[in-house]
C-alpha cells in the first residue's frame, strides 16, 4: 500500500492510502471525498501537474509517505448558441456536448490549464497559461484556429462576434479568426492594430481600444466595423460599449463617439448635448443608455427596445446601476433602493406588476428577456 499526504494550499490535509497499482485518477478521486472537494487538480513537491488520470502513481514518481498538493478547480460552463463546454480555470480537460458541428474535435482533449473560454454563435476559444490558444466547433463561426495557430502566441483577452474571434497579444498586436470577410477585414486594419489594450464586438465587427486612446474599427460596416465617419473624435477613449450593430465610446472627458447602424444606437446626435460627464453605458442590442456623473440617464437608439426613456425620465435620479436585457429592456437601481425599468414590456421594461416589492435591491440580473432582483 501507498501512503499519501495530500495537501490544500489551506494547510488542511488527508493521508491517503492505496493500492501500490493506482493510477493518478485514483489518487484524485479518494482526495476529493477526503478533503470534500468535487474538483481537485494534484502537483508532486517538485511542482510537476499530475495531469494524466491513466498513468501509474510509481510511473510519476510517487512512493510512499510523500506529499503533493491539490488545488481545487472552479468548475464553469460557456455556451455558444448550439453547444456547451464544461471546464475548469486551470484544468487540462474540458467536456462539450449539443450541436455536433459545435463540438468537433474537442471532448478528451487535452489541454494546458485552461484560463479562460470565450464563445461565438458556433465556436469556442480557451486560452490557455502559456498564452496559446486552442479552438473547436463550426469552422465558420471561429473554431479553426489553424491559418493562424502560428500567430497565436502570449494571447492575453479574446473578443467574440458571432461568427468570428480576435485575440489580443501581449505585445498588444490582434489576430483575427473566423469568418472570411472578418478576417479579410482584419488583414487591412492589421497596420493599425498596434499596442492594443482592450476589444469590443457587436454581432459581426471588432472595435480595439489602443494605448494612446484612439479606436480601431473593422468587420461588417452594417454592425460598426467602418469608424472613419467619427475618425477624428475617437480621442482619449477609455471605455467601449456596444449593441449588436453598433458602438459607444466613452473619451476621458465624459463625452461619448458613437457609430454604427443608426436603428441599433450608432447615431446619438439627437441627445448628443446631454452626453456629458457620461460614467458608464449599458446596452441592449438595439439601444444604449447612459449614467451620468448626477445620476441621470440618457437613452438613444431602438424606441421601443430600450432607446427611449420619457416614460420613466423623472423616476431615473440618483441611478447606481443599469443592467441590461439583451433583447430589449434596462433596469436601473437607485441610491434609495428601489428599481426602475423600461424598454419593451415583454423583455422585461415593465416592472409595473412588481414595483411595490423593489425596495431595498442590493443587485439585478437579467436573462436575454427578464430580470431578476435580490432585495437586502
Amino acid at each position: 500500500m501507498l501512503q499519501i499526504k495530500v495537501i490544500l494550499p489551506s494547510g488542511c490535509s488527508e493521508d491517503i492510502s492505496l493500492p501500490l497499482s493506482s493510477k493518478v485518477g485514483d489518487l484524485r478521486i479518494l482526495a476529493q471525498k477526503a478533503l470534500r472537494q468535487r474538483f481537485l487538480k494534484l502537483a508532486t513537491a517538485k511542482g510537476e501537474v499530475l495531469a494524466d488520470s491513466l498513468q501509474a502513481l510509481q510511473e510519476v514518481g510517487l512512493q510512499d509517505g510523500d506529499q503533493v498538493t491539490a488545488i481545487a478547480l472552479e468548475a464553469k460552463i460557456s455556451a455558444s448558441s448550439g453547444a456547451f463546454t464544461f471546464w475548469f480555470c486551470g484544468g487540462d480537460h474540458l467536456v462539450t456536448w449539443g450541436d455536433g458541428e459545435c463540438t468537433a474535435d474537442v471532448s478528451g482533449r487535452s489541454l494546458k490549464s485552461v484560463q479562460r473560454i470565450k464563445a461565438s454563435l458556433g465556436g469556442f476559444a480557451a486560452i490557455q497559461a502559456d498564452g496559446s490558444v486552442a479552438t473547436w466547433g463550426h469552422h465558420l463561426s471561429g473554431g479553426d484556429s489553424s491559418p493562424v495557430q502560428g500567430q497565436l502566441t502570449n494571447v492575453q483577452q479574446i473578443q467574440a462576434t458571432q461568427w468570428s474571434f480576435a485575440g489580443i497579444r501581449a505585445d498588444g498586436s490582434v489576430v483575427t479568426w473566423g469568418s472570411p470577410s472578418t478576417v479579410r477585414y482584419g488583414l487591412v486594419a492589421q497596420e493599425h492594430l498596434k499596442n492594443v489594450c482592450h476589444v469590443q464586438s457587436s454581432l459581426a465587427a471588432f472595435a480595439a481600444i489602443r494605448a494612446d486612446g484612439s479606436v480601431v474599427a473593422w468587420g461588417d460596416e452594417r454592425f460598426g466595423g467602418n469608424s472613419s465617419p467619427v475618425h477624428d473624435q475617437l480621442t482619449n477613449i477609455h471605455h467601449i460599449q456596444a449593441t449588436n450593430g453598433a458602438f459607444a465610446a466613452i473619451r476621458e472627458d465624459g463625452s461619448v463617439v458613437t457609430w454604427g447602424n443608426p436603428e441599433s444606437g450608432g447615431d446619438s446626435s439627437a441627445v448628443q448635448d446631454q452626453l456629458r460627464n457620461v460614467q458608464k453605458i449599458q446596452a441592449t442590442g438595439r439601444a444604449f443608455a447612459a449614467v451620468v456623473a448626477d445620476g441621470s440617464v440618457v437613452a438613444w437608439g431602438h424606441v421601443a427596445l430600450g432607446g427611449d426613456i420619457l416614460e420613466v425620465r423623472d423616476q431615473l435620479k440618483n441611478v447606481q446601476e443599469i443592467q441590461a436585457a439583451v433583447d430589449g429592456a434596462f433596469a436601473a437601481i437607485l441610491a434609495d433602493g428601489s428599481a426602475i425599468s423600461w424598454g419593451h414590456p415583454i423583455f422585461g421594461g415593465d416592472s409595473s406588476g412588481v414595483q411595490s416589492q423593489l425596495k431595498g435591491v442590493r443587485q439585478i440580473q437579467a436573462t436575454t428577456c427578464a430580470f431578476a432582483a435580490i432585495l437586502a
